[in-house]
């Protein structure tokens, strides 16, 4: 099993290039020393829209993927695999990846055993896990290959302009009913994709580095919570 180790960092949903630059400073701080750390944990739905197989997705964020692919040949990193970006082990070959069918993976913080998982795994649906598992088959994106660039571009047309940050009214009864599908003897279950940025007794919904402009470390084997 994978130990957390201190001043481990967890960044969630940075949606870049569409919401802001926060992500690209702090890819630029890691690399030059200003913020330190042994491990990095990217916890899905870092880029707005970026899966493997496919050269011409890469070409909207290219400067972001060379320079993560960089740190991660010197950072222990661990990539949980979001909606928006998937199938990306021939993307970031030096990395740990986990699907969303990997997920969640167990992991000890200190005495702690601990659940990570982007968040859009367990109550979401049925319907919503068919469409996951058709969208991240290597056959389908090979079947739409024809169309790919028309495809991209509709939906990188689409993206800038979706509203991403809200706070949700029903977020306890939703962590509640997460939990439900995991054993007592979990200690913490760690997931993003929510942008809330709450810690709700296990849960922690980790903050959109997007949305509150923030991201997590470990210290003294918890989740702290800090601005960039």
């Amino acid at each position: 099993m994978i130990d957390i180790k201190e001043s481990a960092l967890f960044i969630a949903d940075a949606h870049y290039p569409h919401h802001g630059n926060e992500f690209m400073d702090l890819l630029h701080k890691l690399k030059n020393g200003e913020i330190t750390t042994p491990q990095l944990f990217l916890m899905g739905d870092i880029f707005d829209l970026l899966f493997g197989y496919n050269d011409y997705i890469t070409t909207f964020c290219h400067e972001a993927t060379a320079l993560l692919q960089e740190l991660s040949k010197t950072i222990e990193m661990h990539y949980f695999e979001g909606n928006h970006d998937f199938c990306l082990k021939n993307v970031f070959p030096d990395m740990h990846i986990y699907s969303r069918d990997d997920q969640p993976i167990i992991m000890k913080l200190g005495e702690n055993r601990v659940s990570l998982s982007h968040g859009d795994k367990y109550d979401a649906g049925f319907g919503y896990g068919v469409y996951c598992k058709l969208l991240r088959s290597k056959t389908t994106l090979n079947i739409l290959k024809p169309f790919e660039k028309k495809i991209i571009n509709h939906q990188m047309s689409r993206l800038p302009a979706k509203i991403i940050c809200k706070k949700m009214s029903n977020f306890e009864q939703k962590a509640e009913a997460i939990m439900s599908h995991y054993p007592q003897d979990i200690d913490m279950v760690i997931e993003g994709h929510f942008h809330q940025g709450i810690q709700i007794d296990k849960y922690i919904s980790l903050p959109s580095l997007a949305c509150q402009k923030m991201y997590a470390i470990t210290k003294n084997n918890k989740i702290v919570f800090k601005s960039l």
